[in-house]
């Protein structure tokens, strides 16, 4: 069914979308809600970089070791249930870090938490895929992403005020409530089994996943997920708590720091993967996206010497007053120019993954393996950036991994040009 006359807001009207939506919406509104509570409890415990990147590594070390046999799950088995049990283990993971007494505490609930997002973001993104009209991939996943960057941006907001004004407990609780309303939602709109199910002795397997990588353009994103991946939770993971130990900024400035970066992505990314839908060459839109937020990487340390060339700025409001630290404003632009980048990579990745899952039957199996060299780079790159900025300093780490990201990108053109996706060509508009 063609909703394009609507534009984004038009699919809201599909119920359906509505449900998985709302299982979007409440992970990444945990998602960013506890990357700064992360630095709270990096400041309460004392950490090292090292053990605060073992935050980020934890997270995605669970998910490393799920997606491969969760995708094949997926694929022959009713999502609707996956759904449900991966917005279960999110509760559950709130209580946790409600109780947590240590950093290695922080890093087990940590593995719980990146367990339930997993399940919801390999299962939720699948049956996006397999339920939005070929024609209109981009719009359905585009728009998926988009109310994801709005819950992010709703985590950093609300989030943070919520971590300011009322601390750990009252804000966990209301993160249970999105999740329980989500669960809901899934259970009322969303059909049974609506994504179908494959016969599991043609369903996802290491010979689906030999046959995938047989492709030049699947390897091609493989590698460029793999250093992007390094690269980006990198930043995602130790930005907060730069921003919070370094500045000692309360977390109502994180979040606000943050929200740049989420604004641009909830106003752009239904735009662009539109956008992709008509004009095709998805892979110049991975590559734009990728380049420009190497760029945001490099911004980041330039907080450190923001001083010496902008101005306190004081704010008074309601009876209150604040003052933003030089430090701020680099880092909120910086944030902002990666969501701009996010905007113009996401939607045209996803789809490459999907339209080479199509080929074979096997669109979660893809969007698994695009989740695993994911993972690696996230299991990976959070641990050696903290480790390289204990030995060295905040330059060497986020240059790092900015240098990771430009890598994995003229990897990827290289590999690219020798077999391109079959969406290179443009599809025709409405």
């Amino acid at each position: 069914m063609s909703e394009s006359a609507g534009g984004s807001l038009g699919l809201f009207k599909n119920r359906e979308f509505v449900a998985l939506a709302s299982t979007a919406f409440a992970r990444s509104q945990a998602f960013s809600t506890i990357l700064i509570a992360l630095g709270l409890y990096a400041d309460i415990f004392g950490t090292s970089s090292t053990v605060e990147g073992l935050f980020g590594t934890a997270f995605a070390l669970a998910q490393l070791l799920i997606v491969l046999p969760l995708g094949r799950a997926v694929d022959t088995h009713n999502a609707k249930r996956f759904l449900v049990v991966g917005l279960g283990i999110n509760v559950l993971a709130f209580i946790g870090f409600a109780l947590v007494d240590s950093a290695t505490d922080v890093i087990f609930v940590r593995i719980l938490q990146g367990t339930g997002a997993s399940i919801l973001w390999i299962t939720g993104s699948a049956v996006v895929g397999e339920l939005s009209p070929g024609d209109e991939r981009g719009r359905w996943l585009g728009t998926y992403n988009q109310v994801t960057a709005f819950s992010s941006l709703a985590g950093d907001l609300v989030g943070g005020f919520l971590l300011f004004a009322y601390g750990f407990t009252l804000t966990y609780v209301a993160l249970s409530l999105v999740t329980v309303l989500a669960t809901l939602a899934v259970l009322a709109f969303l059909r049974d089994n609506p994504g179908g199910t494959t016969d599991p002795e043609e369903a996802t397997g290491i010979e689906t996943l030999r046959t995938l990588l047989d492709r030049a353009a699947v390897r091609a994103l493989v590698v460029f997920r793999l250093g992007f991946g390094f690269g980006k939770m990198a930043v995602i993971i130790f930005l907060p708590i730069y921003a919070h130990t370094e500045f000692g900024m309360n977390p109502l400035m994180v979040g606000g720091i943050l929200a740049g970066g989420k604004l641009t992505k909830t106003l752009l990314q239904g735009v662009v993967g539109s956008y992709t839908d008509r004009v095709g060459h998805k892979h110049h839109f991975v590559i734009a996206g990728a380049l420009t937020y190497a760029l945001g990487t490099a911004m980041v340390p330039f907080a450190d010497s923001a001083a010496g060339f902008l101005p306190e700025v004081s704010l008074s409001a309601f009876g209150g007053s604040v003052t933003l630290q030089p430090a701020f404003f680099v880092l909120f632009a910086a944030y902002a120019v990666i969501g701009v980048a996010d905007s113009l990579r996401l939607p045209a990745s996803m789809a490459l993954f999907v339209e080479e899952g199509e080929r074979f039957d096997a669109v979660a199996a893809s969007l698994s393996l695009r989740s695993v060299v994911w993972k690696v780079g996230e299991v990976v790159g959070p641990l050696t950036v903290g480790a390289l900025w204990d030995a060295t300093s905040v330059f060497t780490a986020f240059f790092t991994a900015a240098g990771f990201i430009v890598l994995s990108t003229g990897v990827f053109v290289l590999l690219y040009r020798t077999e391109p996706a079959p969406s290179a060509t443009p599809t025709p508009g409405d």
